[in-house]
């Protein structure tokens, strides 16, 4: 990428779209309201923002990039952007008219409240561009309530009440938004399923293979950018499926074939930790007395 355009403070946004800013943290953007000359963005290849920002689309043909590969940017659509995070722009439809709105706020809002100690609570914001949350009707007058409530705050003379209701009505956007993405984990259970069996057979064929002793432990990492995820979704996924962390479903699967090669007289201890991708035996030792209670010595012996 060539031309990135950097966003780093929500009035950068806001000069883009030539919209005036009411408050220098926080700004809701109508694109109904922005002027033609505005609703495209030219000259640029992406947008790395340093800011927070949502997007929610009520028009159809716009594309965004992530992996090299284009996605739909559909009519109810939710796109969530986290502090520096950089979105390459796709292509438009022709006759494609920006419809929806932008909510954008910097971090520096976020301080000083309860907000600012949860807001890594809400992962989606390290979402990929395509693992966007797709809301109904009904989900979308929620959280237009909610938008027009921030708006209203930001059209008032800041007080001190100002900054306590809009990041309040801010917080419950995203609750809002995290429901409304944990009923589409659940929607989109045959799918994520079917991530899941592709993760179980990459974790075998890793552990069948000679990355361990090259490239080490796997990490969760490995497996979302093999099933082409983001680490956070993927991560949430595996959370929701199994009600255990990615990171606890590989040890679990580390320590089945850990306890198969323990039976193998011909190795030692140390041996098999290296060959599972251990730095260190004393770590393996650790870890295996933790999941099965036993030494590896010790459970070799009872077996």
């Amino acid at each position: 990428m060539k031309n990135i355009l950097e966003i780093k403070t929500v009035s950068d946004y806001l000069a883009l779209r030539k919209q005036e800013a009411l408050h220098p943290l926080v700004a809701i953007v109508d694109f109904t309201q922005v002027k033609e000359t505005a609703k495209t963005i030219k000259g640029y290849d992406a947008l790395h923002f340093e800011c927070y920002a949502v997007f929610l689309k009520d028009a159809k043909g716009c594309k965004l990039k992530y992996g090299g590969k284009s996605y739909d940017y559909n009519e109810g659509t939710l796109v969530f952007v986290g502090p520096n995070q950089t979105v390459e722009l796709g292509s438009y439809e022709p006759g494609y008219v920006p419809k929806g709105y932008a909510i954008l706020f910097h971090p520096d809002l976020l301080l000083g409240t309860e907000l600012a100690h949860s807001i890594d609570a809400y992962t989606f914001f390290s979402y990929a561009v395509k693992e966007a949350l797709h809301i109904s009707a009904k989900e979308r007058r929620i959280m237009l309530s909610l938008i027009e409530k921030i708006q209203f705050e930001l059209n008032q003379t800041i007080d001190k009440h100002s900054k306590k209701l809009i990041v309040a009505n801010l917080e419950l956007f995203l609750d809002y938004s995290m429901r409304f993405y944990d009923r589409q984990f659940l929607t989109r259970e045959i799918a994520h399923r079917g991530s899941l069996e592709q993760f179980d057979s990459l974790l075998n064929a890793y552990f069948k293979s000679e990355k361990p002793q090259k490239d080490g432990l796997p990490s969760v990492g490995y497996f979302a950018e093999e099933l082409h995820l983001s680490t956070n979704y993927f991560g949430d996924l595996v959370k929701k499926e199994t009600g255990k962390s990615a990171q606890e479903y590989i040890q679990l699967k580390l320590i089945d074939v850990a306890k198969t090669k323990v039976f193998d007289p011909d190795k030692s201890i140390s041996e098999i930790a290296y060959e599972l991708g251990f730095k260190h035996p004393q770590h393996f030792s650790r870890l295996f007395k933790q999941r099965v209670g036993l030494s590896p010595n010790t459970f070799r012996n009872l077996n």
